[in-house]
């Protein structure tokens, strides 16, 4: 598989296109098989929806383009006219399309039986809708396309297995990085991001945008997360795409409502998960489970826990048009 753009990489981990419970590797306990069913969120967007036109290319190497919108599993969305555009491997529209989020482990997992192409080939799909549909209503489009054009079949297994629970370090207590999104700055219904003056005066307020995860490198080599008017269920499902953690996070920290958050930490390398306990390794730095805990208040516990865990039963290359 030849190397995507960092750009690509952020649409793993919702930086703008970097999907619902957080999934999980199948292992070694009983399953049990269910069919696709509707979501609260798919209801809510109106179900079943088409593109009134849509095209679908091999992608050209070396040409890349972004898409118009974040494909993730967040809320953050720029309307374009009910224009879609992507660049991307099958998987991941589907995690877009599902809204669904994968580690690095459940995304082998997923592919390990597919052929080569469905996670190698770059698919770039354009799409027109009528009126403004919002972004989930983009997602059910995507769905219709995906089980049209790519054939695409699939269900949904429960298993109990290892996972990680956000809990709060203090019941009722959060740390000083993590606060409701009502005592923040509010969000900017009309953002100007290609206004130098605009971003100029917001300059201050991480992220610039509501309802979007950015993940950000300084100069002095520390990772900076961030969202705001978020939940703790979209927190908790984004930590092990940002830290090689190994297992799903699930939030348990019985917070409710939104909140904003940003926290920032000195990255190590490891070829290992890291492991669910304090480090006090490289002095003068704060890693990444120290920062969750010093700056959000919150820890990670060993636990067992029924996942959902998506299944391609059927997909097939598509024809170009």
């Amino acid at each position: 598989m030849r190397p995507r753009p960092a750009a690509w990489n952020a649409a793993a981990i919702a930086l703008w296109t970097l999907i619902v419970a957080s999934l999980l590797i199948p292992c070694c306990t009983q399953a049990q098989s269910t069919t696709p069913s509707e979501t609260a969120w798919e209801k809510a967007a109106g179900s079943k929806m088409e593109f009134e036109v849509a095209s679908i290319h091999l992608e050209k190497p070396g040409n890349f383009k972004p898409p118009l919108f974040a494909l993730s599993p967040d809320d953050s969305y720029v309307s374009t006219g009910g224009r879609f555009f992507g660049d991307f491997p099958l998987l991941v529209y589907i995690e877009f399309a599902y809204k669904i989020w994968l580690t690095d482990e459940q995304r082998s997992a997923l592919t390990e039986h597919l052929p080569k192409w469905a996670s190698s080939q770059g698919f770039v799909i354009e799409g027109r809708a009528p009126g403004n549909p919002t972004k989930d209503q983009m997602r059910l489009m995507v769905q219709s396309l995906l089980e049209d054009r790519f054939k695409l079949k699939m269900h949904f297994e429960t298993q109990t297995s290892s996972v990680l629970a956000m809990v709060l370090d203090k019941p009722g207590v959060t740390g000083p990085k993590l606060t409701p999104h009502d005592q923040g700055p509010a969000c900017d219904p009309n953002p100007q991001l290609t206004d130098p003056a605009w971003v100029a005066s917001h300059k201050d307020i991480f992220p610039i945008i509501c309802d979007a995860f950015m993940l950000n490198g300084g100069a002095d080599g520390k990772l900076k997360l961030g969202s705001r008017n978020t939940t703790m269920a979209l927190l908790a499902r984004s930590l092990p795409s940002v830290a090689s953690l190994g297992r799903p996070v699930l939030d348990q920290t019985g917070l409710t409502g939104r909140y904003d958050f940003a926290m920032e930490w000195t990255p190590e390398p490891h070829t290992a998960p890291i492991p669910v306990a304090d480090s006090h390794e490289n002095e003068g730095s704060t890693s990444f489970l120290e920062a969750l805990h010093e700056q959000l208040g919150l820890k990670l516990k060993p636990a067992k826990a029924p996942i959902e865990v998506p299944i391609i039963d059927h997909v097939e290359s598509p024809s170009e048009n």
